[in-house]
């Protein structure tokens, strides 16, 4: 389903930020994505976000190299990816329920269509009862739990975290990972999950991803 080979990729005329970067991920798989801070997995986040193109080398998406793709053909793959960040990112004056429901309604989606889609997704992550409050009075898990809902609502293929445990303790880590993996489990999304914490790394047997200096190792 992904395919990198030979991946670099430079910012402008500076150095290269990601060299010669080669994997691939078959579909239903997890992986971690680790390294320290700088090491590029923002980057290569944003390659496999299809935000960007690669200076050198080939990736192919869904079995298309994104080389060759224009940018009508860009969106429609990027339908299929979902993206969870750090900063959750939802929208102050919509209620959990309106957040999680946006990707359907900017899609044209009716609301009579998606209503119970969004209402059973938000039982199944644990905010049944938060539905009609607004991010405000929100936890930081709750917060972050409405963000993947959000991210998966539109049943893409693949599902990328940018840090998404960042901004709560390492209990509550755990368990956001523990959703990731019945997501993955449960539906056969490909999740792709960022973190630089380690010791979360150690609960859980997913082969690493080690991004260090623009270069990448696998660890099965």
């Amino acid at each position: 389903m992904i395919e990198f080979s030979d991946v670099g990729l430079r910012y402008g005329n500076g150095p290269e930020i990601l060299r010669d970067i080669s994997f691939e991920i078959q579909p239903g798989s997890f992986h971690f994505l680790t390294g320290p801070s700088g090491a590029g997995k923002t980057s290569l986040l944003r390659l496999l976000l299809l935000s960007l193109k690669p200076t050198r080398g080939r990736v192919t998406m869904f079995n298309e190299d994104v080389a060759n793709l224009d940018q009508d053909r860009l969106l429609q793959m990027r339908r299929h990816i979902g993206i969870v960040f750090q900063e959750f990112r939802l929208l102050d004056h919509m209620t959990t329920y309106e957040n999680v429901a946006l990707p359907l309604r900017v899609l044209g989606q009716a609301e009579g269509d998606y209503r119970s889609n969004v209402t059973e997704l938000l039982e199944w992550v644990g905010l049944g009862e938060r539905m009609n409050a607004l991010p405000s009075v929100l936890s930081g898990g709750e917060k972050q739990r409405a963000a993947i809902a959000r991210a998966v609502i539109g049943r893409p293929k693949v599902l990328l975290a940018d840090e998404p445990t960042g901004n709560v303790d390492p209990e509550l880590s755990s368990r956001l990972v523990h959703l990731f993996a019945e997501l993955n489990r449960t539906l056969g999304m490909t999740i792709i999950l960022a973190t630089h914490e380690l010791p979360l790394l150690d609960r859980f047997s997913y082969p690493r991803m080690v991004l260090n200096k623009g270069e990448l190792q696998i660890h099965e």
